[in-house]
């Protein structure tokens, strides 16, 4: 697949002055979720590592562009994109919808390419081997939003607000989609970089033992931190997230 330079820029948020880091570490939101979930986590990152935060299309800047409603075709199209501009070390970042996200663009990486990631964090997903039926992609919008309110993470005025609701659900219910429509092809599918899970102790869709399944999808090693907090620890824990990248990079 062939992007232009217009289309590779408009995957990736910098939210601070491009410095020379060690490494760049590239962040894959949540469903619904945007590039500027990771700006605090960037802001604790630098000078050291540099974040590059991705800008899923039919949101925000982009929300006049179609959707995406797979991990394959999101996966497809965020490799096209950050291939070219991946010239250096890097490692991958996905929280919740964003680790398979990630997960399949490492996939890519490691075989189409002569160098993959150095270590991808998966951060409240449960592993691609554990399967779930859910189906809230399914739900009318008022279910919608009832599943967006249990997990929270989501600013009360895009739920409450009706012009803003039309903004934000087609995105949701697309990201939603792909993530519980999801199986990991070939079922064995693995990485050789090592995989670093992250979750929170109260994450009601992200089970520890769950999240330790990732080990089955690297031939390299893999750890397990358990922070204090819900599917969405990360808002109170950024400092010490932070650390936990830094320290294992």
């Amino acid at each position: 697949m062939q992007v232009s330079t217009e289309e590779q820029s408009s995957w990736t948020r910098r939210f601070i002055e491009p410095v020379d880091s060690e490494l760049r570490l590239v962040c894959f939101p949540h469903a619904g979720g945007s590039a500027a979930y990771f700006r605090p986590l960037a802001q604790s990152l630098a000078p050291r590592v540099e974040a590059l935060c991705v800008q899923y299309p039919g949101r925000q800047d982009r929300r006049h562009e179609p959707l995406l409603d797979s991990v394959p075709a999101l996966a497809d199209a965020a490799f096209a994109a950050l291939r070219p501009t991946l010239d250096g070390p890097f490692a991958f970042f996905g929280h919740s919808l964003g680790a398979l996200v990630a997960f399949e663009v490492a996939r890519r990486f490691e075989q189409l390419t002569a160098q993959g990631p150095v270590r991808l964090f998966a951060s409240a997903r449960r592993a691609p081997s554990v399967a779930r039926d859910e189906r809230v992609h399914l739900r009318d919008d008022a279910g919608l939003i009832a599943e967006l309110t249990r997990l929270g993470g989501t600013a009360d005025a895009l739920l409450t607000d009706d012009d803003l609701r039309a903004l934000v659900l087609p995105a949701v219910r697309a990201d939603y989609r792909a993530a519980e429509t999801y199986t990991a092809v070939p079922a064995n599918a693995r990485l050789t970089c090592p995989i670093s899970v992250f979750v929170g102790d109260a994450d009601p869709v992200a089970l520890v033992p769950e999240a330790r399944a990732w080990e089955a999808h690297t031939t390299g090693s893999t750890d397990l931190r358990v922070f204090t907090g819900g599917h969405f620890y990360l808002d109170g824990n950024t400092a010490a997230v932070a650390r936990a990248v830094l320290d294992t990079l």
